[in-house]
């Protein structure tokens, strides 16, 4: 069967006027703010899970050799590690790694933003620093932060068997936590800044969301820049936030 007999056999919904049209968008927009609501509040609770402490101590070959889970956050606060299968036993190896994981890598954002927030992003495989190298620069993946897992690690996260997030939290100690972990179709959604900043538990930051006392916050919008201009006091771009119109549409 051709596209066009597949389309042709479609159940198709009704053509309405344009009328008709804006008040079928006005109730599905009721709907859209709810989800957005119960997304944000999803969030919030995930900003009150309970942590667990990361007391085994994990090894990671990096492109400058060993480096320890602490290594990851690049001296930020928190991290986000994500799980990728590319090693020998994955469909597409040594070319590819697993499709779903590389159709995740694509939607990856530019790091700066979050960075920006104090968290890192990283990727983790049981794959050589070798071939991680080659396939990223094929791929261009290359500003992805990806390490070559050397121990339990996959195992004792979740993520010997699947792909999968977990996020940490590193806190004035150095001792690092455990705070959220998602698989399965709940990494469809990642690669956006928010997506990540959504499972940490400081969150995006900013002022109007739900967080525990004393959780760090900021103006909404402020802290936004360029992502090649970051680390500069933009006095201007204030002075816009504080004239425009737009609100946070909740």
């Amino acid at each position: 069967m051709t596209s066009n007999e597949q389309i042709a056999g479609m159940k198709k919904p009704p053509v309405v006027s344009a009328e008709e049209w804006q008040k079928a968008w006005q109730e599905m927009l009721v709907k859209e703010k709810e989800h957005t609501r119960s997304r944000d509040a999803l969030a919030a609770a995930r900003r009150r899970m309970p942590w667990q402490m990361v007391e085994k101590e994990y090894s990671f070959e990096g492109p400058q050799g060993k480096v320890s889970l602490l290594d990851l956050f690049e001296r930020r606060r928190q991290l986000v590690l994500y799980r990728a299968f590319y090693d020998s036993n994955v469909y597409g190896w040594p070319d590819h790694a697993c499709v779903g994981c590389s159709l995740g890598a694509d939607q990856v954002s530019h790091l700066s933003h979050l960075h920006a927030r104090d968290t890192t992003l990283a990727y983790a495989s049981r794959g050589s620093q070798e071939n991680i190298a080659r396939l990223k620069q094929r791929m261009g993946w290359e500003k992805i932060p990806w390490f070559t897992i050397t121990d339990d690690f996959d195992k004792d996260f979740g993520v010997d068997e699947w792909h999968g997030h977990n996020v940490f939290f590193r806190d004035e100690n150095d001792k690092i936590f455990r705070t959220y972990y998602i698989n399965n179709r709940g990494d469809e959604a990642m690669g956006s800044v928010w997506s990540y900043l959504d499972l940490t538990p400081l969150g995006r930051q900013e002022d109007w969301e739900d967080s525990p006392e004393g959780y760090p916050k900021t103006d909404r919008y402020k802290w936004w820049r360029w992502h090649d201009a970051y680390g500069k006091e933009d006095e201007k771009w204030n002075k816009v936030v504080d004239q425009a119109t737009v609100t946070l549409n909740l």
